[in-house]
């Protein structure tokens, strides 16, 4: 899809009830050419309605980002509803935690800034559960978004947000559509504030090829796919360390596998403060 201005935000709902607040306060006109999802677009953003489950959300994901391949360091938001055991209906949190509860997977978005609401953690299942853990919220897409997510983006720019539309004491089957929608545009206002401020760290990292991407591509063999990594990795590397340059123990490095490994170690072993 050619534009002259693409969008640099990108927000994932699973269903249309979730995506409706969103399309009506941003002002998004349906894309009607776009056939296998439906993709909304606005001056600056792109909505995907992805569908319901994992498998969706990682078709949606991956379909939008081949219509928008040239965009780089894009913002990837995950917008929906989950349940909890005790959290009231409608309360608003920033995912801190993900864990596929197939796989066992967890990951942990970084939260570089300070977040515009309550954060906590989030399981990810493959079909409707029964019961309520009362230590973690529940869904069926965080995992699969995020999983899909950082394959086109740095970490520090991909974030779900969840609204919690069922508990012990209003079960899922009580959801109604229009009762999905209500919940989510009593948030736009911190929805809003979250995307002006991932904006702005887009902004940061939106710059000249990160230091020693050149001596790196030329030095150690990257497919094509590990280059993009690569520079995602870089680009991270110099988000939280103020633009600094890695030092590599390039000893143990052979191909560009091994460098990438060594940058997640070295990211990981980074302390920033919120």
């Amino acid at each position: 899809m050619n534009r002259q201005n693409p969008p640099g935000i990108f927000i994932y709902a699973a269903l249309p009830c979730e995506a409706k607040p969103l399309v009506e306060h941003f002002n998004l006109k349906k894309e009607t050419p776009v056939q296998p999802f439906a993709v909304y677009l606005g001056r600056d953003i792109c909505l995907t309605v992805t569908g319901l489950g994992k498998s969706a959300m990682a078709a949606g994901v991956a379909y939008t980002h081949a219509l928008f391949a040239a965009v780089k360091h894009p913002v990837l938001v995950n917008i929906g509803i989950a349940g909890h055991k005790d959290h009231a209906l409608g309360s608003l949190f920033l995912i801190d935690k993900i864990t596929d509860i197939d796989s066992l997977k967890s990951y942990y978005p970084p939260l570089v800034f300070t977040p515009p609401c309550p954060t906590a953690s989030i399981q990810t299942v493959s079909r409707p559960q029964i019961g309520y853990d009362p230590h973690h919220l529940c869904d069926m897409e965080a995992s699969a978004f995020y999983e899909t997510a950082v394959r086109f983006s740095s970490g520090e720019l991909i974030h779900c947000l969840k609204v919690i539309s069922d508990n012990a004491l209003s079960p899922a089957e009580n959801i109604q559509p229009k009762q999905v929608s209500q919940l989510i545009a009593a948030h736009v206002a911190t929805i809003e504030a979250l995307l002006a401020e991932l904006r702005r760290l887009a902004e940061l990292i939106t710059a000249p090829e990160p230091a020693q991407f050149e001596r790196l591509i030329q030095r150690y063999h990257f497919t094509a796919s590990e280059q993009g990594q690569l520079k995602n990795r870089l680009s991270r590397w110099e988000l939280l360390t103020g633009a600094q340059i890695p030092e590599l123990d390039e000893t143990p490095l052979h191909k560009g596998k091994d460098v990438l490994c060594w940058l997640d170690r070295q990211i990981n072993k980074l302390e920033f403060s919120l």
